[in-house]
């Protein structure tokens, strides 16, 4: 699995509804080849973004397999991690992205109780 970026688009009802100036989010997922727990994290992040950023955020979906230099330089200890880089505070998610909640929480997309 070689890196791979997916770029959301604004779809004619976004821009209807006004999305435009909402923060762009950049979220960088480090995963380990195709094993099950990253295809996992890749799936349940996927639909995260399509449910709650639509049309604005950009994920690097990144193999430390094979390119583990990328993984060095953001000390990745464990994966998969998720890291949004973008709007800060920097912050790091460890597992497979199935806690929905924990990952809307740590994306400031939703208000603690």
């Amino acid at each position: 699995m070689r890196k791979k970026t997916i770029d959301s688009g604004k779809g004619a009802l976004e821009k209807k509804l006004g999305s435009v100036g909402k923060e762009q989010y950049v979220l960088k997922l480090y995963v380990t080849g195709l094993t099950p727990a990253s295809t996992r994290a890749i799936t349940n992040i996927k639909k995260i973004c399509e449910e709650h950023l639509l049309g604005r955020y950009k994920l690097e979906v990144i193999d430390i397999y094979q390119q583990p230099v990328l993984a060095k330089g953001e000390q990745i200890i464990a994966a998969p991690t998720l890291i949004k880089k973008l709007p800060l505070p920097l912050r790091k998610f460890i597992g497979d992205m199935s806690d929905t909640e924990r990952i809307l929480l740590g994306l400031d997309l939703r208000q603690t109780k």
